[in-house]
Formats: C-alpha cells, structure tokens, sequence
C-alpha cells in the first residue's frame, strides 16, 4: 500500500479531550467508523467525525465513550491525508479512496512511533448514517459491575473491576476496566444478548475487549492490545468487589521518612526537593511519563488543582520517564504536555525509563509498579502517603470519590 509521506507539523491550539454527551452523533445523524486491523478476524473499530475552523482549517474528532479528542494536525494534499495524533508520537498516513465529490472512505496505515516494533497498523474508515444502526432487543445483560480477572489461573494474572453501561443512543455499550494500576480509561463498544465488545483509540493504545455470556452467567473474553498484546479475561457480576487500596502498594522503606532527588527541568537546570522553593511547603511528587493516558488524565487534574491551591502553600513536581532518554526528545514531549495541559508546575527530566530505571532512580521506595505513582509529602518533608496508579474520569464514581478524598487530605495537610 502507497503511504503518503508528506510531514507537516504545527503548534496543536486546543485542549488533548473533553467530555461530550453520549449522543453525541445525533446533532448531525452523520460519522465516520474507522477501523483498525489487529490480525485477520479482529478489527478495533472507533468513531470519529470531520469538522473546520471558521477559518476553514479541517480538524478531526476521536470519540472514545464520552469522551472527545481534539486533532488539529490535519493535511490534505490530492488523495492523501496525514493526520498527526495530538500529544502522542503517532499518526495516520492515508489515502481518499474515491473522487473529491464522493469522499465517503479512507484507507492506509497508523503508526505508532513510540514502538520500534510491532507498531504500524493497516487502518480503513467509512462513513456512516445514524439510521444505519440497528436497535437492540435485550442489551442492558452486560451493565452493571463485575469482578474481573485478566490472564487467569496463570502467574501473570491480575484483578479488575468492569464497569459497563449501555445506552439505547445508537446501541452503544459504555464501561472501562479499574486495575490496581490506573484505569483502562473511556471505552465505548456494542452489544447484543449475548457478546459484548469494547475498544478506545487515544492516539498511543488501540485497546479491543470482546466478552460472551456463559451459561452461568459469568463473561468470558480476550484482550488486545494494538499487535503486541493478547490475553484472555473472565468475569462475574459482583458490585461489592474492592480491588486493593491503591495508597498501601508503595511505600518508604524501613529507615527512610523522607524522599531526595536532583533532576533537570526543562530549562536545564538543576532542581532538588531540597530547594528552597519547596521548604516549609506541601509537596506532591508526580511520577509519570508522556507516553501514559492515565499520567495524562492525572496530569490535567493536578494542573487545575495546583491552580487552586498554589497560594495556599502547595507545590507539585512531575517527574518524567520517557521512552526516550536523550534530553531534547524529553524537553520536546514534555513541553507539548505542558502547553496542552497549561502545567505551571515544575517538570524535570530523569532522563531514565520504565519502572526497573524508576526504582533506581528513587531507592527508598519498595517498589513501582505503576505510572503514575504520586507521593504526598508534608510540610516537614514527610511522606504522608503514596498512591499507585490513577483511575480517571472515565470510571465516574470512582474518580469523584478520590477526588473527593484528594482535596480533603491535601487541605489537611496544609492546615498543619
């Protein structure tokens, strides 16, 4: 397949999503379903929708659940289209399959530039009409809670909690997936008495769930993660399953009270949580990465929440581990974060990656076993607690809930 190489980048002048409400196709009655090629009987399947500036820029809407994403790294040159994702290093090389008159489908490749292998996917949309989509009998089998488990009865398995919602909009079947770990964030699908399927497409993961009723009642499914990933799940309806507390996973180990780093910010200086600025201050240290939707998801709830509490005594301090090491490809990701997100808190470099380099990098911990993983310290330089992973808006109560709780320990912390 002839891939379009023209390369085209600008600075992005919107916001990475925002919430939309659930029917959000029936303004217009008109869509696109793209179609991404995980091998040859399964095919992730996500929406989205054109729109242009009033300047008549063309701009692109990913749909993932209630939840829209924002491109506005679109270019059209004769038959081919490139679509540059937002904050992510990756993008859409296609081509219009039809005459100018009749664009009506796409064809071509994604690419995920984050990966070395593994990481071009073949890719094909249409567009489609409301009135083409087919009511359902009896899909509400499927809504509701359930205690899940990936990869099970193996080594490697793990707990989660399912979270699905249907709406009789368009038939759709709305949920995410809680871990001990963060979230599988806004996942959107179909139903049917019996089969279930689930996917999100953000720009780095391609995430595809299908789930069959047995006859016991339970679900029985796979999980694929773009081409690189497969693992089957299972699941029973329990509303009262509590996954661990996320702020007992990590901790200090035995003799330490206290966290020390040094690492560059963007400018390239040097910074410590000893510094001045942060003495005498309640502190939350970010461990996080670019590459990580849920680091993203917490990242926009700090910047907003750093705003509000700023005067009041409180500092933040994101540290990065990037999939790349070198320092520009570091400055350069973590400045479109922080024009996307309008993070005025500090962002330093590591200059490491994954958690095996994360663990070396911060010794006194027992463990990371998750991005983000967020530190609170005290005005004494104390850490009060340690929370693993971030389960964002895309679980509703869940998210509310901590929150909630987030605000109420932080005022704690500065009223001392």
């Amino acid at each position: 397949m002839k891939k379009c190489l023209i390369i085209f980048f600008f600075v992005p002048l919107f916001v990475f999503s925002q919430t939309v409400p659930k029917c959000w196709f029936s303004g217009s009655g008109v869509a696109w379903k793209g179609n991404l090629y995980l091998n040859d009987s399964v095919k992730l399947k996500f929406w989205f929708s054109f729109d242009k500036t009033k300047t008549n820029k063309q701009l692109l809407y990913i749909y993932n659940g209630e939840e829209r994403i924002t491109v506005n790294e679109v270019l059209e040159k004769n038959d081919s289209i490139l679509i540059k994702m937002p904050l992510y290093d990756s993008e859409f090389k296609c081509k219009w399959q039809n005459k100018q008159e009749h664009r009506d489908s796409i064809s071509g490749v994604w690419i995920n530039n984050a990966r070395k292998t593994k990481n071009i996917i073949n890719f094909t949309a249409n567009k489609i009409q409301y009135k083409t989509i087919a009511k359902c009998v009896d899909c509400k089998k499927f809504s509701g809670e359930w205690q899940t488990c990936f990869s099970p009865r193996t080594a490697d398995s793990t707990k989660a909690i399912g979270i699905f919602t249907y709406t009789d909009c368009w038939d759709f079947l709305y949920g995410t997936f809680l871990t001990e770990t963060g979230d599988y964030r806004y996942l959107c699908g179909s139903t049917n008495d019996s089969t279930m399927e689930l996917s999100c497409f953000d720009g780095t993961h391609a995430f595809y769930f299908s789930g069959k009723l047995t006859k016991d009642g339970s679900i029985a499914g796979k999980f694929y993660s773009g081409l690189h990933w497969y693992e089957t799940w299972e699941a029973k309806r329990n509303d009262t399953f509590e996954l661990r507390n996320p702020d007992s996973l990590t901790f200090l180990k035995p003799g330490f009270e206290k966290i020390n780093f040094t690492f560059k910010n963007l400018d390239g200086k040097q910074v410590s949580l000893s510094d001045e600025k942060y003495k005498n201050k309640v502190v939350i240290i970010q461990i996080m990465g670019t590459w990580c939707p849920n680091c993203m998801d917490e990242t926009k709830y700090l910047s907003y929440f750093y705003e509000k509490h700023k005067l009041k005594g409180l500092e933040i301090i994101a540290l990065a581990f990037e999939k790349d090491t070198s320092f520009a490809k570091g400055k350069s990701n973590c400045e479109r974060l922080r024009k996307r997100f309008d993070v005025q808190y500090e962002i330093l470099l590591t200059q490491k990656t994954g958690k095996d380099q994360a663990r070396q990098a911060l010794p006194m911990l027992n463990d990371i076993i998750s991005f983000p993983t967020t530190i609170y310290i005290d005005k004494k330089g104390k850490v009060r607690k340690i929370h693993t992973g971030f389960n964002g808006p895309g679980t509703g109560k869940y998210f509310d809930k901590w929150a909630e709780n987030n605000k109420h320990f932080i005022d704690k912390l500065l009223s001392e």
